[in-house]
């Protein structure tokens, strides 16, 4: 196996054409393909599948594709900055639920670190996507949350995508809704107090199981129920039609504002939140930085509930 070899099955798969991408490689086309077999005889894997319409990448060719991608980008960074000698900024990406909190992490790590040396990402999105980030190195890490109900289902998929799952904070739950709504002056509700009024939910996309629902009780069979995109809309929705969701307690004033407020649930559901990144690869000097930044929420939260942790 070859760094050529690599690069050349980068560019079937960005172009999905074999002569297009022989092209862009100044190669002829019977030598690309012979390249391709000879690697894929090699590693006993078929990576691409051939119609009258191009090539695709197989299943197993896709997580193939994404330790090559992995390789040839960190060849590129040496290549650059010790033979070219040019300034290449380092770079860090995280994955997450929609947690403020762990937005906020990010924010703090970002001031710490700067901008001139690093070029950073992050992503908050679904469930699955947030393994896909993970396991397809588009972030080094991904934020996401374990209980009873999803931790077989979920472990299963990480281990099968190469991940491995690490506690950062343990809680209960929390009604995360607008401080004019009626039940918001409650010291704790129930879930039947909550029937009149609609549920609010992160919509799942094609992934939509229970299993990767971002809110716990997901399976619940809640009387009012709205699916939303974004934070945004769930808070404006939240103060329109007094909504409700369900969270970890652990808001964040200075991204979602002050109008908004977490009420206990009377329930013994508990969530574990944490961390996923590949495994045998080490954490980067950011994503230490980004971790120790979360894990300040547990130090707070021992201290004084997660219910009065507002920033």
């Amino acid at each position: 196996m070859t760094l050529t070899q690599l690069r050349y099955i980068i560019a079937i798969a960005d172009t999905g054409s074999m002569n297009e991408a022989a092209k862009s490689l100044f190669i002829s086309q019977p030598s690309l393909s012979l390249a391709v077999k000879e690697l894929e005889k090699e590693i006993g894997t078929r990576l691409f599948k051939r119609s009258n319409r191009g090539v695709s990448v197989t299943q197993e060719g896709m997580e193939f594709l994404s330790y090559a991608r992995q390789v040839v980008e960190q060849y590129q960074l040496m290549e650059s900055r010790y033979i070219e000698k040019k300034n290449i900024k380092k770079k860090f990406g995280v994955s997450m639920q929609h947690y403020t909190f762990a937005v906020n992490a990010f924010v703090e790590m970002v001031k710490q670190f700067g901008m001139d040396e690093y070029e950073f990402a992050v992503r908050e999105t679904k469930t699955y996507e947030v393994i896909k980030d993970v396991k397809d190195f588009h972030s080094e890490i991904g934020i996401l949350y374990l209980n009873e109900f999803n931790k077989k289902v979920l472990s299963k998929m990480l281990q099968e995508s190469g991940l491995e799952f690490h506690p950062l904070l343990e809680c209960g739950i929390y009604v995360y809704m607008w401080k004019g709504h009626p039940l918001a002056d409650k010291e704790e509700i129930t879930i039947e107090e909550l029937e009149e009024y609609p549920c609010l939910s992160f919509e799942q996309g094609e992934y939509n199981s229970f299993y990767f629902a971002e809110e716990v009780l997901s399976t619940y069979e809640y009387k009012r129920l709205i699916k939303a995109n974004d934070r945004a809309t769930m808070l404006n929705l939240m103060v329109g039609l007094n909504g409700y969701t369900l969270c970890s307690g652990i808001i964040c004033e200075s991204l979602n504002g002050d109008d908004y407020c977490a009420v206990k649930l009377k329930s013994d559901e508990l969530m574990t939140i944490g961390y996923i990144k590949r495994k045998g690869v080490a954490i980067s000097p950011l994503g230490e930085k980004y971790l120790e930044e979360i894990k300040k929420y547990k130090a707070m939260g021992d201290e004084s509930g997660y219910k009065d942790i507002l920033f």
